[in-house]
């Protein structure tokens, strides 16, 4: 019983979020079939004609064990019921979503430590500190051993943590998993979601697997960290709140924490044992800089370099940073390095000017950066001293905004130059330590040194050249991520002037959409990062194109804590901007988009609220297309919640809004798409009513209007209908029609390249043969259908280990 109720959970919740893919739907939609026969009987609740939508989908933990009660009473109501309710119980545990075990997939063994430094020095209290909370004999708490490294901004915790990490590397054999949760304030902080959904991925879930709501994320980063030995370093936390969430319950894991305050809910609750990281010793200070200046520059008397060391405070950072700008300037004197920290730190700057009045900044910044007798400071100022004009100023423009990371086309956007000059300067900066160098191309300021670097910026640029700058970036943004939206979906309808002329590569081939999406993935934090930006600037116009640019990102992909943070954003502005005279029909898109994200999130109740703003704004405006598209999607969420009739009705309002539009109307290019997709939605939906004369019309028509679409057709959904038409001959008992349809769709989607849903064909066609008895055609659909998945890589592993499974009992 347990486990019938546990399948029913999965399933219920799966159906709202879409969770799963075709695999999840149709496991749903067997379900509901389930539910729908008489337990005396054995029947199937209703024949040609019927028209009722059956049961509603288990929501609550009551409903849901009603639902598990009643398939029991199926199962002892006939040897066939029997075995149709275990297949189903079987096919609910695939999408369980679960890890690959570390001993048989090598990307469940995460390796995610950052490169330590080959300069690091001392600390070794800290280890000595580790070490001993590990050897305890009381470890019967049942607990992971959680330790929260605390100190202010610069004095090393990041590399203390790195370092311990990868020397009790040997003690916890199953990986590392680390994060930079970026808390130097709350408006900076990840959310947990983005965190779990990037840990759960490396622990081997695939991407397509992860629950788009956060409880749920939760739920199964416990069940991965189960009975693991792993190390989880949790960097740069701005709160417990931030923390919390990602603790794994195995008290075989080792929790690092690093934060500027004392976290004390993880004490209190949670047993974490806090260690205050000081500056280093006079004579570890002397070390650390003697390092990192090198071997190339004369020897230093010991008296200078010890007064550059005593300068910095013994704050790694500023040793670092001082450190390289020695390296690299074979004119800088160790004297003068020494005498004008010591000048900033006594309050005069290098003209004698009177320093001690600074006023900080608004940047959100835990230590203040303008303190002047602060040894960060007065090295950050140093090495700022020597910098050329122009790398000076592409150190202040590229801190506007607190980007994730900084590529070159973003430096050169911020400042306003070309490609080539960008790369110069920022490999400058990365050499004077003023960025790090986290990727390839890629760079990534200390949150110290960004707000250095952003309150020289309000003095030297003031407020208009930084909303300049932000403004360049957050156009380059919306260019690229248009572009490549673009080419990862081409005949979605969308809104605004960055679409305007874009085309399709010349020699694009079948990889280009999957490669656009990989890079929209890959600059995912920053395209939020420049939503914020515009959103602060006042930038209305751009912040709803943004969230525009990324639908097809989040639709592939989910993100749902970013996706809804963003597009909350985006309705807002697109009502200002509509309110100024801007896009009125922007306000209905975003809505719509918005409630695309609840339903991935699961909330059916404020995906319904979204879609009621939807429909209102576009109503308002007279955007018939847009208002089509919302009343859609309110009959996509009608479908996920099994209330199939209410779902056609939404289809045919939605149709009939759509021929509202005149010849020369707004969307009118998209109509005969969007209305044979309709169609098929409405074949669907009366499928599920048994309505299968009906269903089947609908379903031959969405077919003919796919076919007479002027761009050569859409085979991709032609095949898609072939297999909603498969679907229907199953549910009207007729397994030899079910097949000639899925020839059809295996033929469409072989001829688009759809290898994931060519895989969905295939599986669904092995079904076919395998309830005819035909077990070799089965087996060999099978194998074509897990080539497809193997191809596709870690998109659907649960359903290329269902295949696999299947294919074992065969050849067994």
């Amino acid at each position: 019983m347990g486990m019938v109720v546990s399948a029913v959970g999965t399933v219920a919740s799966g159906a709202l979020s879409g969770a799963g893919g075709e695999l999840g739907r149709r496991t749903s939609e067997r379900l509901f079939d389930l539910l729908r026969r008489d337990p005396v009987g054995d029947g199937d609740g209703g024949g040609e004609g019927a028209g009722v939508d059956g049961p509603t989908l288990p929501v609550t933990e009551s409903e849901r064990s009603a639902a598990a009660l009643r398939l029991m009473e199926l199962v002892h109501s006939s040897p066939q019921a029997a075995r149709d309710v275990s297949e189903w119980v079987r096919e609910a545990a695939w999408l369980t979503p679960r890890s690959v075990p570390a001993v048989a997939h090598g990307a469940s063994r995460p390796r995610m430590l950052p490169p330590t430094t080959a300069v690091f020095t001392d600390r070794a209290d800290v280890l000595a500190w580790l070490t001993a909370l590990l050897d305890e004999e009381d470890r019967t708490r049942g607990a992971p051993v959680i330790a929260a490294l605390t100190g202010p901004g610069g004095i090393g915790k990041t590399a203390a943590v790195v370092h311990c990490a990868v020397e009790l590397g040997d003690r916890f054999p199953d990986g590392v998993l680390f994060a930079d949760l970026n808390g130097a304030s709350a408006g900076t902080a990840l959310p947990p979601s983005d965190v779990l959904a990037r840990f759960l991925e490396r622990l081997g879930v695939p991407s397509a697997a992860v629950p788009g709501d956060e409880a749920r994320q939760r739920d199964l980063y416990l069940d991965c960290t189960a009975d693991r030995r792993m190390i989880v370093v949790l960097d740069n936390a701005h709160d417990d709140a931030q923390v919390i969430p990602l603790l794994p319950a195995s008290p075989g894991c080792l929790v690092l924490v690093t934060s500027r305050h004392r976290p004390g809910r993880l004490v209190a609750r949670h047993g974490a044992r806090p260690f205050a990281v000081g500056p280093l010793s006079s004579e570890d200070s002397v070390s650390l800089l003697r390092r990192v200046v090198g071997n190339d520059r004369p020897a230093a008397p010991d008296h200078a370099v010890r007064a550059v060391a005593d300068g910095t405070g013994g704050i790694p950072l500023a040793l670092c940073t001082t450190g390289a700008g020695l390296a690299v300037r074979e004119h800088l004197s160790w004297e003068r390095v020494a005498r004008r920290l010591s000048d900033r730190i006594h309050g005069h700057d290098r003209e004698g000017t009177d320093v001690t009045d600074a006023h900080p900044d608004d940047s959100g910044a835990l230590t203040d950066p303008t303190d002047p007798t602060d040894p960060v400071r007065a090295a950050q100022d140093v090495a700022y001293g020597e910098l050329t004009p122009d790398c000076a100023a592409l150190y202040r423009a590229i801190a506007v905004a607190a980007w994730p990371t900084v590529t070159v086309a973003c430096a050169a956007q911020a400042a306003g130059v070309q490609d080539r000059e960008a790369r110069a300067l920022l490999e400058q900066l990365g050499r004077v330590n003023l960025l790090e160098e986290v990727g390839e191309e890629r760079y990534r300021f200390h949150d110290l040194t960004r707000a250095h670097a952003r309150e020289l910026a309000l003095a030297e640029d003031g407020h208009t050249r930084i909303s300049g700058a932000v403004r360049r970036v957050a156009v380059g943004q919306l260019r690229f991520a248009a572009a490549a939206d673009f080419r990862v979906m081409p005949k979605r309808w969308r809104l605004g002037p960055a679409y305007q002329d874009l085309v399709l590569p010349a020699d694009r081939d079948g990889s280009d959409g999957k490669r656009a999406l990989a890079s929209l993935r890959r600059e995912r934090e920053n395209l939020a990062a420049a939503i914020r930006a515009a959103d602060q600037h006042g930038f209305d116009d751009l912040v709803w194109q943004l969230c525009e640019a990324m639908w097809t990102l989040h639709l592939r992909l989910g993100f749902h804590a970013q996706w809804i943070d963003t597009h909350v954003l985006g309705v807002e502005a697109a009502r200002r901007s509509a309110a100024e005279f801007g896009d009125r029909r922007a306000v209905g898109r975003m809505c719509t988009q918005l409630a695309f994200g609840h339903m991935g999130a699961g909330r059916a109740d404020d995906a319904e609220a979204a879609l009621e703003q939807a429909v209102a704004a576009d109503r308002d405006c007279g955007h018939h297309r847009g208002e089509a598209s919302a009343v859609e999607a309110r009959g996509l969420l009608r479908l996920r919640q099994w209330e199939f009739t209410a779902a056609e009705r939404c289809f045919e309002e939605a149709r009939e809004i759509l021929d509202r539009i005149g010849p020369d109307g707004d969307g009118r290019q998209d109509v005969p798409r969007a209305t044979a997709l309709l169609t098929h939605h409405i074949g669907r939906a009366r499928t599920k009513q048994r309505r299968f004369t009906a269903a089947a019309a609908q379903l031959h028509d969405a077919l003919a209007r796919f076919r007479r679409l002027s761009d050569g057709g859409d085979p991709y959904n032609e095949g898609r209908v072939y297999m909603s038409l498969g679907d229907l001959h199953l549910d009207a008992g007729d397994p030899d029609q079910a097949r000639v349809c899925l020839d059809e769709a295996v033929k469409a989607m072989t001829a688009d390249g759809a290898g994931l849903q060519l895989a969905d064909a295939l599986i669904a066609r092995a079904r076919c043969h395998r309830d005819a008895g035909r077990t070799a055609q089965e087996a060999e659909d099978l194998r074509g259908a897990a080539q497809c998945l193997s191809e596709a890589g870690n998109d659907d592993e649960a359903a290329l280990a269902r295949v696999r499974s299947r294919l074992t009992e065969i050849e067994a």
